[in-house]
This record gives C-alpha cells, sequence and structure tokens, in this order.
C-alpha cells in the first residue's frame, strides 16, 4: 500500500530522516518504534507533508505523493492522528468531528458517519458529543482524534505517539481499538514509544536509530538481544 524509498526530510535546515526506506502492506499493522530524537515521528509527518522533504520517494497505491498538498493527501485516503490529541477543546465532540469531515459538502452523509464512529467504534463517546472536548479525560481526547481522522474513511491511518500520556487501563483499552479499526479494513501506520505494548498488536516492526531503518520485520525481531534490552527493558 505504501512505499517509502531513500526518504530525506526534516524541518528546514536541520535534516533528521537519511535515507529512511519502507514498505507498509495493505489490511497490516506497522509500528515504528525507536529512540528519542531517532526521527519517528518525522516519517509520519513526510507522508502527509508537514515537514521539508530534501529527496526520496513516498509511493501511495502506486501513486507519487511525494510532496502532494494535505488536502489531496486526505482526499486520496491517508488520515493523520497527531501527537498529543490536539482537539479543538473550545468545540463539542460532535463539532470536532464534522470538522474531521471539512472535506465532504453532503451534511446527511456526515451525520451519518458521526453515527457510525459512535455505534462500530466509540460508543462510550455518544453521551459526550454535545460536551467541549477539552473537559474530557485524555483517553476520551484520543478517542475524539481518532474518530476525527476516520470520518474521512481512510484507507491509510497515520498514529503518532497515541498512547501518550495514558494509564496504563487506557493505554490497554485504545490498543484494543486499533486492533478493531484494523479489522474493519484500515491499514495502521503507527509510532508509539511503548514499544512492547505496540510490537504485541504489530504485524510489521521498523526500528529506527539516528534517522535511518536499524532493523525490521515481524514480532520476531522482539527476540533479538538489543531490541529486547535497548527497547524492550531487557527481559
Amino acid at each position: 500500500m505504501l512505499k517509502i524509498k531513500n526518504l530525506q526530510s526534516g524541518y528546514g535546515q536541520l535534516q533528521v530522516l537519511f535515507g529512511i526506506g519502507l514498505e507498509i502492506n495493505q489490511d497490516d499493522i506497522s509500528v515504528i518504534i525507536g529512540p528519542n530524537g531517532a526521527g519517528k515521528s518525522t516519517v509520519l509527518k513526510s507522508i502527509f507533508n508537514l515537514v521539508t522533504i530534501y529527496g526520496g520517494k513516498i509511493i501511495f497505491q502506486n501513486e507519487d505523493i511525494t510532496k502532494m498538498p494535505t488536502h489531496r493527501l486526505i482526499s486520496l485516503g491517508i488520515g493523520f492522528v497527531p501527537q498529543g490529541r490536539q482537539v479543538f477543546g473550545s468545540l463539542t465532540v460532535k463539532e470536532n468531528l464534522e470538522m474531521g469531515a471539512f472535506l465532504e459538502k453532503d451534511k446527511l452523509l456526515v451525520k451519518m458517519r458521526i453515527d457510525e464512529m459512535m455505534d462500530v467504534y466509540f460508543p462510550e463517546l455518544r453521551k459526550k458529543l454535545n460536551e467541549r472536548a477539552c473537559n474530557l479525560s485524555g483517553g476520551q481526547q484520543q478517542m475524539v482524534a481518532i474518530a476525527r481522522a476516520l470520518m474521512t474513511h481512510p484507507k491509510l491511518l497515520l498514529l503518532d505517539e497515541p498512547s501518550m500520556g495514558l494509564a496504563p487501563m487506557i493505554m490497554k483499552e485504545l490498543f484494543l481499538k486499533i486492533k478493531q479499526i484494523n479489522k474493519e479494513g484500515v491499514t495502521i501506520l503507527m509510532v508509539e514509544q511503548n514499544a512492547k505494548a505496540a510490537c504485541s498488536i504489530a504485524d510489521k516492526i521498523f526500528v529506527l536509530e539516528d534517522g535511518k531503518v536499524a532493523m525490521q520485520g515481524g514480532r520476531e525481531i522482539l527476540k533479538t538481544k538489543k531490541l529486547r534490552h535497548i527497547y524492550l527493558g531487557g527481559h
């Protein structure tokens, strides 16, 4: 579904990625892990055209999307949930979801999609629809952020540190939601600091170090001594 070739990107004059190459298979949950500063979030931002791209190519379903405007990426079927949730705190949950469907002019269809979010993925949000997002818990805000991205029915969903700041029980619940979203036919590419939890649901794992892919594979790479020691806390 997604192929990244020799990607070099960063922020203005600061280069962060140095020749990244990876492939994401359709219907998989793929996870990018690595130490702080390795460039994990920059990979997602490069796909979504939110950073400076110096070289390389990003191919989505056989179409070159390198440096493509973000609104076109959304139209093609790519959704993005940024780090730190970034919900519109002064807006209600319903208004946040409507913002996620800003490209859709059919108001009835937007309403149907909001109902779908409540019925299929996040029934716990239904009673919160008319509450301001700033009054929700961190876990509920993250659900709103994911639901907002799903309003466009993306084929590929990019998740940047979805468990950040969440209690362990809430994180576990969130990861179950991510697995459910994937089973409904959405391919997932996720950056996650909690490597152990993320890898437990991953089909494919990419390990980044210093802006390069240091290791990749399925869950079998969790057994490698280096990965267990550095990223998964030893034994």
